[in-house]
């Protein structure tokens, strides 16, 4: 009877707290938008399960050292192996064709970026360090490994809520920038229909990482795990000669790498890290930086259109898609195109800034990462 009553005792049933209770339920909503929603199921089902891990008592996953989920962690996301694996698969999806067919969108890609920096300084008037602000900031351009990456590397404590905050707002896409480009536009403006300059060939398709990476990795040395990885995706892609690479790093790589980023970047939400005053601003400032990013993309395009002839003139809907959110922005672009003309076809202008929007991502981590 005696080791029966040491066993319950033993049981993680009487170490539960009212705290790990809270985050379970907000691992539950996580499932929740995941499951009955499809907000971007395959990293917010892994890290809600994540945060439900790490919320249960004596199971020693997280254990410095000997944790399973630890391992998962500290081999993955501190050593840098897991974020540039999924890079591999974003370069080996993405088409640079919108943006070599119209170069001037690489601009947009490069305006919406305001928001990150904007969101820095303020993270940083509120009180934040200088590392912990630059991962704020960086939730403004939506794209979630980057947001690992830099937290992993910056502010290893934030690293879970600007995760869930970066893949929130990516899910929220089609929320929360509609009104955003709608307040900065006219009829007239989102009724503009954009001409194609000319179409990419296969030459430069195949020249372009290639010049990109040595460009951008000689110009911000540290934005070279995550840019050399997706550039290197991009010649799987199109080269047409390593098919099968090119389908593993879109699909099973892509897949196992996904499970091993969400899972662990979860069980970094333990009770006594996440229930915290510093979480609402991290979210909140997240958001910020976001709408501001979407709004800083949309005047760019505005003032770019003073200069460019009647004909060729660009949507400023366009430049709302210069985040990093892929393609979700752009899918948003086309939407809100069609309600005003529904024979106005945006979805490829629209991919221009919208992967020139993770370039530009990238090295604004990079640039944080050089000067702090």
């Amino acid at each position: 009877m005696n080791n029966l009553f040491e066993l319950i005792n033993m049981s993680g049933f009487f170490f539960l707290t009212p705290q790990m209770l809270i985050m379970w339920g907000i691992a539950a909503v996580l499932f929740y938008l995941a499951i009955a929603k499809q907000f971007e199921p395959l990293l917010l089902l892994p890290i809600g399960f994540g945060i439900l891990l790490a919320n249960l008592p004596l199971t020693g996953l997280m254990e410095h050292g000997d944790g399973l989920i630890w391992r998962f962690y500290h081999y993955g996301i501190q050593w840098e192996v897991i974020p540039p694996i999924i890079f591999l698969g974003v370069g080996a999806m993405t088409d640079f064709g919108p943006v070599l067919s119209n170069p001037k969108l690489l601009f947009l890609g490069a305006g919406a970026q305001v928001g990150v920096y904007i969101t820095f300084l303020s993270a940083y008037m509120f009180g934040f360090d200088l590392s912990e602000a630059a991962v704020i900031g960086i939730i403004g351009g939506a794209d979630g490994p980057t947001t690992i990456y830099l937290g992993a590397k910056m502010a290893p404590e934030l690293l879970g809520s600007a995760a869930v905050a970066a893949y929130s707002y990516m899910a929220m896409v089609p929320i929360v920038q509609p009104p955003v480009m709608k307040l900065f536009t006219t009829k007239n403006e989102r009724t503009i229909r954009m001409k194609t300059q000319h179409k990419a060939g296969k030459l430069e398709k195949i020249l372009f990482p290639f010049l990109a990476s040595l460009v951008i990795i000689l110009l911000i040395p540290p934005a070279a795990p995550l840019m050399a990885m997706f550039m290197l995706g991009n010649i799987f892609r199109e080269s047409k000669v390593v098919e099968r690479l090119n389908q593993a790093s879109q699909n099973e790589l892509m897949n196992i790498a996904t499970i091993f980023l969400g899972l662990p970047v979860g069980a970094t939400m333990n009770a006594e890290t996440f229930l915290k005053p510093e979480v609402i601003f991290i979210f909140a400032l997240g958001l910020i930086a976001f709408m501001i990013s979407t709004a800083s993309g949309v005047l760019l395009a505005k003032f770019m259109n003073l200069f460019l002839r009647q004909g060729n003139k660009i949507n400023p809907l366009v430049g709302g898609a210069g985040v990093s959110a892929v393609p979700m922005s752009a899918r948003v672009v086309q939407t809100m195109g069609i309600k005003e003309d529904k024979k106005n076809y945006l979805l490829m202008h629209a991919m221009g800034p919208n992967v020139a929007g993770v370039i530009g991502t990238v090295m604004a981590a990079g640039i944080f990462l050089s000067l702090i």
